[in-house]
């Protein structure tokens, strides 16, 4: 068989490379700019601030970012909100954008309609003034005064963009439980751990009392795994002096929180 010569490249190699799309990417001075007011992102080590740079563009480049009620946003503002929703996927990875294709910003607070049929069949209606929601296979919407307030008070315990986040992971499994997709072992230590901790925290609210940790987090499984997401990021040590076991997890599935 005849052999191609030294530093020979097939053509076909040639042209499926020149073929292959070239991952998308974030201009270095945008991203510089952006990532200066995510004290998240500054606080990261560099190789994990790549990381989150390289989620972001691809946020950027799969999902919709949809700004109303009159709300401009400039491309640093995006890039900026890119890599706050990124910030829980640092371990998880691409995945877990998975499964939807929007985010919505509205200025301020915003008002959804519900409604609900209770056991007698009677229909209830009311409104909800909310500063985040994901939908299970429908956008994920914030505010952006409630965004910024986080960014100004990184270490007071919030982060809507990551509490919505978590929403999205945990329901890429199929179930709002407050159990993201994990390995069957660690799925298992995880849901003992957790419901561990959310009986012990309900029943401190239940109870009346004063708890270091935001009480809505006593609403349900999966808004306690959103809140205690909030304070991995946001009060790291408060988490750990709480709930042990929780923050070890968090930390395992999050990574080790930025040291602000």
């Amino acid at each position: 068989m005849a052999q191609l010569p030294a530093g020979h490249v097939p053509l076909i190699g040639t042209l499926f490379r020149w073929l292959r799309p070239r991952p998308p990417c974030i201009d270095d001075a945008l991203w510089e700019r952006a990532s200066a007011r995510l004290p998240w992102a500054a606080a990261l080590d560099p190789p994990r601030r790549e990381r989150l740079r390289r989620l972001a563009a691809r946020f950027l480049h799969e999902k919709t970012i949809t700004p109303l009620a009159g709300l401009e946003l400039a491309s640093e503002q995006r890039v900026l909100l890119a890599a706050l929703c990124c910030l829980p996927l640092l371990e998880f990875g691409r995945a877990g954008l998975r499964g939807w294709s929007q985010l919505i910003v509205y200025p301020e607070a915003f008002r959804v309609r519900r409604s609900h049929v209770d056991a007698a069949g009677v229909l209830h209606e009311w409104d909800d003034d909310l500063i985040g929601e994901a939908w299970d296979h429908g956008p994920l919407i914030l505010s952006w005064a409630d965004v910024q307030a986080d960014l100004d008070e990184p270490d007071a315990g919030y982060c809507v963009a990551v509490h919505e986040m978590a929403h999205k992971l945990d329901a890429l499994d199929g179930e709002l439980d407050g159990t993201p997709p994990l390995p069957a072992r660690w799925q298992h230590a995880w849901a003992r751990d957790f419901q561990r901790a959310y009986d012990a925290f309900r029943a401190q609210v239940d109870a009346g009392r004063k708890t270091a940790i935001d009480p809505y987090a006593a609403e349900a499984p999966e808004e306690f795994f959103a809140v205690v997401s909030e304070y991995h990021f946001s009060a790291p040590a408060l988490l750990e002096e709480e709930m042990p076991a929780v923050a070890a997890h968090l930390a395992r599935f999050y990574g080790p929180p930025p040291s602000l």
